[in-house]
């Protein structure tokens, strides 16, 4: 967690990271899910009219918190409410997002540049910088209207292919470099049936951020999988798996050389997983001038 950030926040950094470790859950690791939450509480922005992203944390609400895609994210955000609770001062916001870049550094990832929300001078390492600044707040349940809840469907689509994956990520602001970088979160974790309707871990390391995903998409021989469920791919043991979005970045020409570099370079995937994840996690986010940590 980065040194800058005002103690208290390094405080709520400390106890996300005491949490990580749950023999019982997947892998052993909440590290995985936590990321999810903090990726789909802000992949639902929408640069044309500036809806959506991570302020207000909407997936409390319905429809968002009903949305297919957010299936399996109540538990996450359960996992969390301990920690709100002993730091009421936080917002979901700030919480479920910081949560995300902290189990990304406690997993091997790089260190993801993070600015809360809401500051004020005792905060403040940097006294050049506002006494104020604009950032991540929760909408008010008792308040709150259907408008300020982003429609259900602004999430990724894993049956799809490439060109559903950039009209989602161009939506928000991202190139195709962004686009590759960021899924490269599929690094962690796995799929579930009761949640997705997918199965299978991506990786031989779910809980440990690498480059192995696109070692594997690059090198593996992958082959739809025989089996009742929706289509997803199997390497030859049928152990791991990848998503058609997953295959969409191997078999597009302008995402495959991003695919293969990467799968190369480690240095240059962490650079620009760190960079797209980062802006990923304030959009929507209103900053004054001065405000970034």
């Amino acid at each position: 967690m980065a040194s800058n950030l005002p103690a208290k926040y390094q405080a709520v950094a400390r106890d996300i990271q005491a949490i990580l470790k749950k023999p019982e859950w997947d892998d052993g690791s909440l590290g995985p899910v936590l990321v999810r939450l903090a990726w789909h509480a802000s992949g639902t922005y929408s640069k044309h009219d500036g809806s959506g992203g991570s302020n207000g944390a909407t997936m409390r609400f319905k429809p968002e918190s009903t949305d297919g895609a957010n299936a399996g994210l109540e538990k996450a955000r359960a996992f969390l409410e301990p920690i709100k609770q002993k730091h009421p001062w936080i917002s979901y916001a700030d919480l479920w997002t910081l949560a995300g870049v902290v189990a990304i550094a406690a997993m091997g990832g790089p260190l993801v540049p993070w600015t809360p929300g809401l500051l004020t001078l005792s905060d403040r390492v940097d006294l050049q910088m506002l006494i104020f600044s604009r950032g991540r707040t929760d909408k008010d349940p008792k308040t709150v209207t259907t408008k300020e809840i982003p429609p259900n469907g602004r999430l990724p689509d894993a049956s799809q292919g490439a060109q559903h994956i950039r009209d989602v990520f161009y939506r928000m602001g991202f190139n195709d470099k962004d686009i590759v970088a960021l899924s490269g979160a599929h690094t962690l974790g796995r799929c579930h049936t009761d949640r997705s309707g997918y199965s299978g871990p991506w990786t031989n390391t779910p809980d440990r951020f690498s480059n192995q995903y696109f070692k594997l998409l690059t090198t593996v021989e992958w082959k739809k999988k025989k089996w009742d469920g929706p289509e997803q791919y199997a390497d030859p043991d049928d152990e791991l798996m990848m998503l058609p979005t997953d295959m969409a970045l191997i078999w597009d020409p302008k995402f495959k050389p991003i695919v293969e570099l990467y799968a190369k370079d480690k240095d240059a995937f962490y650079k620009d997983f760190a960079s797209a994840f980062s802006k990923l996690l304030d959009l929507g986010v209103k900053r004054s001038a001065g405000s970034k940590l």
